[in-house]
């Protein structure tokens, strides 16, 4: 065997293993983030909000108390994170809201949420039911402003010919 076979082969042992300690590390911080959720769910509690407003927006800029912003990692602080303002009871807060629910979450109306603490895990619709909006494509977004722009130029010299 020449020396280049032999470094292929050393590469490529290298990477197997690699791989697999990735699979093992992967499948234990999984099981660790399932186990959280549990004690999460375990301890939450349901409520109802007036939503005031959403974004994302650093957790620096949030709003929140300084005991969190403390907590936080600093290589997370510049990360933008889904923050929602709610009335809850008297009070205006700030929460923490999951990614995977953050769409559904609708503005100016009020809200069953099930919250632990500052983060909001859930949210169900009080009144009605909740719907997620729809994500347009770039294109399709271009297409829809151009055929809002066609149609007021309609409405435009519709007006202009009835005043004549």
């Amino acid at each position: 065997m020449n020396t280049a076979t032999i470094v292929l082969l050393v590469v490529l042992a290298i990477v197997i293993v690699a791989f697999i300690a990735l699979a093992i590390w992967g499948n234990k911080m999984q099981k660790k983030a399932a186990e959280s959720e549990k004690e999460i769910r375990a301890t939450s509690q349901v409520t109802s909000m007036l939503i005031i407003d959403k974004k994302k927006m650093k957790i620096t800029e949030a709003g929140l108390p300084q005991m969190v912003i403390d907590q936080t990692p600093k290589y997370l602080r510049r990360s933008k994170v889904p923050i929602v303002k709610a009335k809850v009871g008297p009070q205006i807060r700030n929460f923490i809201c999951n990614d995977q629910i953050f769409d559904l979450v609708p503005t100016k109306k009020e809200v069953k949420a099930e919250i632990n603490g500052l983060y909001i895990i859930d949210i169900k619709g009080l009144r009605s039911n909740l719907e997620k909006p729809e994500k347009l494509s770039f294109a399709q977004k271009i297409r829809k402003k151009a055929n809002d722009f066609v149609k007021q130029e309609e409405d435009s010299k519709n007006t202009k010919k009835k005043k004549k």
